[in-house]
């Protein structure tokens, strides 16, 4: 796997030396008794903090995303998951099998959800398809497969795609 970002990069500076304990430490410690006590492997041996829980991650997300998100209220991780995923569909240096693997799909058949392309996208592509076809020189059109003769071809389309004549 690639650390693209200086966020992943940290990473393996987060797990130096560390044997126990959660990476992602709330920032608060952890209760030590009562109905919210976490189990042992929750709880960092050093500072005695909690491992971040979902809500909390999610709380911060949120937070940390609320001015890039048009409507205010930042995104969720699910839709951090979602757009992940749509990303890794598009790198072509990864393939649908290890995409399904990084989201723990058990069916091919879930990840390839993520192939479809959204209708602004399906619009851009075919946009830039059309400006390159009028910017481009043109193109003569493919001879025909063996076996069709030009008369036939002329009868259904107008032309000769073999002599080009009306």
């Amino acid at each position: 796997m690639q650390w693209a970002t200086p966020t992943a990069r940290l990473l393996p500076r987060l797990l130096v030396g560390r044997t126990s304990g959660p990476v992602f430490l709330a920032d608060r410690r952890a209760p030590t008794s009562g109905p919210r006590l976490p189990a042992d492997g929750d709880i960092d041996p050093t500072t005695r903090r909690g491992r971040l829980s979902y809500p909390r991650a999610e709380y911060l997300f949120k937070t940390a995303s609320a001015t890039l998100d048009q409507h205010h209220q930042g995104w969720t991780l699910h839709q951090l998951r979602h757009s992940a995923a749509k990303r890794m569909i598009r790198d072509p240096n990864l393939t649908l099998a290890d995409v399904q693997w990084v989201l723990g799909h058990a069916h091919i058949t879930t990840t390839e959800i993520y192939a479809n392309p959204a209708p602004d996208e399906v619009i851009s592509h075919v946009l830039a398809h059309h400006e390159r076809q009028r910017s481009g020189p043109p193109s003569l059109p493919a001879p025909p497969a063996p076996g069709y003769r030009p008369e036939v071809l002329a009868a259904l389309f107008g032309t000769s795609q073999i002599t080009g004549e009306a």
